[in-house]
């Protein structure tokens, strides 16, 4: 079967060729429809993060995945159930996390992630998984279940935001995203019925076709050029969450200074080692003095995917055509990994739901 791969030393992805997986007990064989790429794909390109299975030389890529069920292999699925899989597996058989069923919240050492480090990923014709770490989504949805990975990991950060405020009565209205990527667009998407008043914040000016998409999106667009996140308050309103989706390592420190008092900002960005000065003592004084929180998110786990379906079942179509600006087929799968000033979300397809 045709896959999508990086090789050690290599610095772009090559369609190679592997067996067909056979389902071990307890997995079902999966056939891809499509594939999303995103920021951390190409940093694996890069050789910046993650690497290839031990005694391995290459990689194959892709974790924001979605197919039809084959063969069941007496797994509870059946013959064409639509299925997202999670991306996180035991390195060495289960761990205290699995075996919670908290493979997010496992430290590096204690998993490996599929198509990013330590396991293959889904950018294969077929794939094999166990069923434990397979979503069902309705078949509606299989055009764009490949996004439910991205809005899982949104899911998860308000999930944990809510949980650091759990102690006292909080009842947020505003919400500013950082980062008008794909991810950050999701984000606004599934705050979109939570708050009142959505903001979202980039470096690019208009015309730009994400600009559109936030304001589609009733959400109000603040260009960091002329407004930098730690005068949003003044420009805006001090913000009740903040979601940082740029890796870019000030904002965490400016996040701080944009919330209101109780607010909650969620890091999800993973910057590179970036040494820079800071007023230590008056962002201390922020935390203590405004009881603000900051929380780290990485990964998600079944329950985040499983809200993601929601979410995504509630996206507008004309969010998703706009959202998604190419699906390719892998003949073609190098536009997929292209990026210009007209690219937001792409995806490789393997097959269509309608081949079953």
């Amino acid at each position: 079967m045709n896959v999508i791969a990086v090789y050690e030393g290599a610095d772009e992805p090559v369609v190679t060729e592997k067996p067909r997986p056979e389902p071990a007990a307890g997995e079902a064989l999966v056939r891809t429809l499509r594939v999303g790429v995103d920021g951390t794909d190409h940093e694996v390109i890069a050789g910046e993060h993650g690497g290839a299975p031990e005694g391995e030389d290459h990689l194959v890529l892709g974790h924001e995945a979605v197919g039809v069920v084959e063969d069941p292999n007496d797994t509870p699925f059946a013959v064409g159930d639509v299925v997202v899989p999670t991306v996180r597996r035991p390195p060495n058989g289960a761990n205290e996390y699995f075996a919670r069923g908290e493979p997010d919240m496992a430290p590096a050492g204690e998993y490996h992630e599929r198509g990013i480090v330590g396991a293959h990923g889904f950018m294969a014709e077929y794939f094999t998984s166990p069923a434990e770490f397979l979503v069902e989504i309705p078949p509606a949805l299989a055009d764009w279940g490949f996004l439910v990975e991205p809005v899982s990991i949104a899911a998860k950060a308000i999930e944990h935001a809510h949980a650091s405020r759990s102690a006292f009565h909080w009842d947020p209205e505003s919400a500013l995203v950082l980062g008008n990527g794909s991810l950050g667009l999701l984000a606004v998407a599934t705050l979109d019925e939570a708050f009142d008043r959505i903001y979202c914040l980039g470096r690019r000016e208009r015309p730009d076709p994400t600009i559109d998409v936030i304001e589609s999106l009733g959400a109000t667009y603040v260009n960091s050029n002329e407004t930098p996140v730690s005068s949003v308050p003044a420009a805006y309103e001090p913000m009740d969450f903040v979601v940082e989706a740029t890796g870019h390592a000030p904002h965490a420190f400016e996040t701080i200074e944009a919330l209101a008092p109780n607010g909650v900002g969620a890091l999800l960005g993973v910057p590179g080692d970036w040494a820079f000065e800071v007023d230590g003592g008056r962002l201390h004084r922020e935390f203590v003095l405004h009881n603000k929180a900051l929380v780290g998110s990485v990964n998600s786990g079944y329950e985040h995917f499983e809200t993601a379906v929601d979410a995504l079942s509630r996206f507008s179509a004309s969010f998703l055509d706009d959202l998604v600006t190419g699906v390719y087929g892998i003949d073609e799968f190098e536009a997929a990994f292209a990026d210009d000033d007209t690219t937001i979300k792409t995806a490789v397809e393997f097959g269509s739901y309608e081949e079953r």
